[in-house]
Order: C-alpha cells, then sequence, then structure tokens
C-alpha cells in the first residue's frame, strides 16, 4: 500500500466496457511526513475518495482485489482514506487539521 494525496480527477468518456462507472483520481505520492514526492499515478476509486484528501492506494494485481475492481484491467485502486497516521509516537496528520 501507498500514501497518496489526490490532486485531481480523469474523466475518460470513450474506454473499455469493463471500466463503466468507475470514477477515476489523479494521485500525488507522499512521504510519511506528508510531502509530495516524486511521481503521480492514476487510479480507480473504490471509497468515494475526493481531492485533496490522503488516501491508501495499491498497484498490480492488488488493484484487483477490491468488490469495484474484480476482474477488472486496473492498475491501481485507491482502497482506503485516511483519517490519520502517526510515526515514533508523533501524529503526521490528522483529517481536517492538515486539509
Amino acid at each position: 500500500m501507498n500514501l497518496a494525496k489526490v490532486v485531481g480527477t480523469v474523466v475518460a468518456t470513450r474506454k473499455e466496457q469493463s471500466m463503466e462507472g468507475l470514477k477515476f483520481l489523479v494521485l500525488q505520492n507522499v512521504d510519511l511526513d506528508g510531502n509530495p514526492r516524486d511521481g503521480f499515478v492514476v487510479a480507480a476509486d473504490a471509497v468515494g475518495a475526493g481531492v485533496d484528501e490522503i488516501v491508501l492506494y495499491a498497484t498490480g494485481s492488488s488493484a484487483r482485489q477490491t468488490v469495484m475492481t474484480d476482474k477488472r484491467p486496473c492498475d491501481a485502486v485507491v482502497m482506503a482514506i485516511v483519517d490519520n497516521w502517526e510515526t515514533g509516537g508523533d501524529f503526521m496528520y490528522k483529517k481536517g487539521v492538515n486539509d
């Protein structure tokens, strides 16, 4: 699993039929301090995440393990919206406080 911030959306009116009904999000990877890292990912959204939220996403075959992405040609999926995280006893992020 990876941490990322949702920075945008992707709209594709023409796509593989099995991808119909999925929402696509643009994710910016973040480090454990919440700072942007190199790289962006487009991921199918399985949990209703929105722009500016911090999320957990999976890639590869794990991306096809959610109810929404089962048997679909997905290589990345958002599977959780982060409420908070702590490292070494210090809260690095709390939803609503760091937004």
